[in-house]
């Protein structure tokens, strides 16, 4: 945004109010200041036309490795589930 001449929230709005983008002064103030957890494409269109930017210039991804998970035939933390604890076969009864 400095790089564009903004330096605060309020001056973003109108452009995106001029872009079909209708958001609160207090959502922009979060879009602007927070790591949006959703951001729909229009906006993201727009915020990219008012930048002259490419949506991978806005968004930074970070690819990492998961963590390693156990697959079936690790045997390591298995536990056998106890004999004892069968349930019982339900008898059904005529009624008398």
């Amino acid at each position: 945004m400095a790089a564009a001449g903004m330096f605060a929230a309020a001056d973003l709005e109108p452009l995106l109010h001029d872009r079909g983008i209708r958001l609160s002064s207090v959502q922009v103030w979060r879009l602007v200041t927070q790591t949006p957890e959703r951001l729909s494409p229009p906006a993201l269109a727009a915020l990219c036309d008012i930048f002259d930017c490419t949506p991978a210039q806005l968004i930074a991804t970070r690819a990492e490795n998961a963590a390693s998970r156990k697959t079936a035939t690790d045997d390591a933390g298995v536990i056998e589930p106890p004999t004892a604890l069968r349930p019982k076969r339900a008898r059904i009864c005529p009624e008398a």
